[in-house]
């Protein structure tokens, strides 16, 4: 039985006004993309939607991941559509597109992708996450909940096909390096490891007893493409639920109480995650907070579930009162933390902004410093 793929890929290819959101516009022409891709056999099912001004094309297909015809149909859906934010003159036109010519993969080129295949079980619940204004390492600590921790994952003791836990790989962004680390046997080590979010993240998860994918995640660091900073990576997810792996519940779970991630305003600050539905995909105050959504799909017979006109049956997880206490904490700690200007510990820490536009501001000042 031929394997099931599930691709999602994001780029930033133009917004409005300034970085708060992808007009529709350019949603409708990526839809007319996929649509095509469809009808020509090329993918099986897809859904076009947003994550503030990052536009998000999530596709399934019998493929396998990294396959050179997905990911090209996903740059030149990118690059018609940043042409056309040219010419209406949005922000931030193909602000993500950081090489001029395909060359068979996205990744490397500015994308951010991330991709599972699977062989079918008799149900395929997934979660694809979705960020806007972070960074990859943003979803380190919500890994660690949702795939380490028993207090949230009730699974990891009560459930036969999980006490054998779960392993990480963790990218080492900074030197290009990856290490995989077994939980709960080494779950010190990857502590040490992922609470460095400046440089490590969570690229996959593994189940223990068999090897098979948990979750993928996107690691593109932008500022590490193209040499300075084009705007922050805004990270996109996919985790496989239910029977075996974390319920949908438990994977949500942590997302009751906010937690701070890098970002935000001109990707210089600390700011919470803010779980919020798509009608609210927008990032307003101060670029933010930092924007998460949640989407739950079915996968069957390698396709999205759709409903009887062929639409795929999307839920909008975060649209629900249940997070409510979460938006309204996240306000609250986005509200302290603007009280502290561009002091830090709100600003991020001086090597992060390393890869900011303020070493350009300092390096005015070098020649006036006098030694003493």
């Amino acid at each position: 039985m031929p394997k099931t793929t599930v691709s999602i890929i994001k780029a930033d290819v133009g917004s409005i006004p300034g970085h708060v959101k992808v007009p529709r516009i350019l949603l409708d022409m990526a839809e007319r993309k996929m649509l095509h891709a469809k009808e020509s056999g090329l993918i099986n099912s897809y859904y076009v939607f947003n994550a503030g001004d990052d536009l998000e094309l999530l596709m399934t297909h019998s493929r396998g991941e990294s396959n050179e015809d997905i990911h090209r149909l996903a740059w030149e859906t990118f690059m018609e559509c940043a042409a056309k934010a040219k010419e209406l003159k949005l922000y931030g036109a193909g602000q993500d597109l950081l090489v001029d010519a395909f060359s068979g993969n996205v990744k490397g080129m500015g994308p951010g992708v991330a991709e599972i295949e699977f062989q079918e079980r008799g149900s395929d619940p997934l979660i694809v996450f979705a960020a806007d204004k972070t960074e990859p390492s943003a979803f380190n600590y919500l890994m660690y909940r949702v795939f380490a921790d028993p207090c949230n994952t009730s699974g990891l003791v009560i459930d036969p096909r999980m006490t054998c836990g779960f392993s990480f790989e963790v990218l080492d962004a900074k030197h290009s390096r990856s290490v995989v680390l077994r939980a709960p046997e080494e779950l010190h080590s990857l502590l040490a490891l992922i609470g460095t979010t400046e440089r490590y993240m969570v690229k996959r998860v593994y189940r223990n007893s068999d090897n098979e994918v948990a979750a993928s995640l996107s690691t593109t660091k932008l500022a590490y493409i193209a040499g300075k900073y084009v705007g922050k990576d805004d990270p996109v997810c996919l985790v496989r639920a239910q029977s075996g792996f974390p319920s949908v519940g438990e994977v949500t779970s942590p997302l009751l109480h906010p937690y701070l991630v890098a970002g935000w305003m001109r990707g210089s600050h600390w700011g919470p995650f803010y779980p919020v539905a798509l009608r609210n995909s927008q990032c307003t105050l101060f670029d933010g907070p930092p924007r998460l959504i949640g989407l739950g799909i079915q996968v069957s017979n390698g396709k999205l579930v759709e409903d009887d006109e062929g639409k795929p049956i999307v839920v909008d997880l975060f649209d629900d009162p249940a997070f409510d206490l979460a938006r309204r904490e996240a306000l609250e700690l986005a509200a302290h933390l603007r009280r502290q200007g561009i002091f830090q510990p709100a600003r991020l820490s001086a090597e992060a902004m390393e890869y900011t536009t303020l070493p350009q501001c300092l390096k005015e000042l070098e020649s006036r410093f006098k030694e003493e």
